[in-house]
């Protein structure tokens, strides 16, 4: 029983994940938050570097290319749940038989692979306008980064809708909350450079430990048990956002059905 629950969940998410990429490819505005953006802030911080390209180079593509998963987590996977109630198909999506936060698991893993292609535009960008030599100093440990980071994106997208559809006050702020964590979680330079007092705030954000992981594996900065420690950090702000995501779900479902104002803005 408990397999072919699995198996079908497996099938619900892959079919989401499938339609979400058709439809984010005819998006304007997802296509420049997770294509445009991040390659115009690469660009521009090369080109403000361009004396030091070379040394901070594959820093520079790395931060960019994780402004733009951030970007795709903050605007598009937040309102994942949101865009289902302006289309008027969210109440047909909650009384089917999957389960509201599977359609929505695959549609944040659809955002976030998505945006990883602006990681690799920057990269051959880079190394192609600027003729940069851009290694990654430890390709297999970067990669297993690269896994963990989109984890742990998808599973903080997965507090975010919810949130956002249960508080549209908070989702007000959403602009806002796009260029401070550019800069506390360190995607474009690192937190040292912060005051003290903000260093706390970097070390509860996920999207720092992911930075940090994919910084300093590509650098070869950091050796292999601050790596690991990084993966860890992954794991449990994972495993700490699936919980409270599946608690959010139930929240809003409940208090939508006991009000019944689903589709209200």
């Amino acid at each position: 029983m408990k397999q072919r629950k699995f198996r079908t969940a497996l099938g619900v998410i892959f079919s989401t994940f499938e339609m979400t990429l058709r439809q984010n490819v005819i998006d304007s505005f997802i296509l420049f938050t997770i294509l445009v953006q991040p390659i115009l802030i690469a660009l521009l911080a090369i080109w403000m570097l361009r004396d030091q390209a070379a040394n901070h180079a594959i820093f520079i593509v790395i931060g960019s290319g994780m402004t733009g998963l951030w970007s795709s987590l903050l605007f598009v996977s937040g309102n994942s749940i949101n865009v289902e109630r302006w289309i008027g198909t969210l109440e047909s999506l909650v009384a089917s038989p999957s389960p509201l936060p599977w359609v929505i698991l695959g549609k944040n893993l659809a955002h976030v692979t998505q945006s990883l292609v602006s990681m690799i535009l920057s990269y051959f960008l880079a190394a192609l306008i600027f003729n940069l030599e851009l290694d990654i100093v430890n390709p297999g440990v970067f990669i297993g980064s690269l896994m963990l980071t989109i984890v742990a994106f998808v599973c903080f997208g997965a507090i975010i809708a919810p949130i956002f559809v249960m508080n549209p006050g908070v989702q007000g702020f959403q602009n806002a909350m796009e260029f401070p964590v550019y800069i506390l979680c360190g995607f474009l330079f690192p937190i040292a450079m912060l005051p003290e007092w903000t260093t706390p705030l970097s070390y509860a954000l996920s999207p720092y430990w992911a930075a940090r992981a994919l910084h300093g594996t590509s650098s070869g900065a950091l050796d292999l048990p601050e790596v690991l420690f990084s993966w860890l950090m992954l794991v449990l702000f994972s495993v700490g956002s699936a919980l409270l995501s599946a608690f959010l779900f139930r929240v809003m479902l409940r208090k939508a059905r006991r009000e019944a104002t689903l589709g209200l803005e």
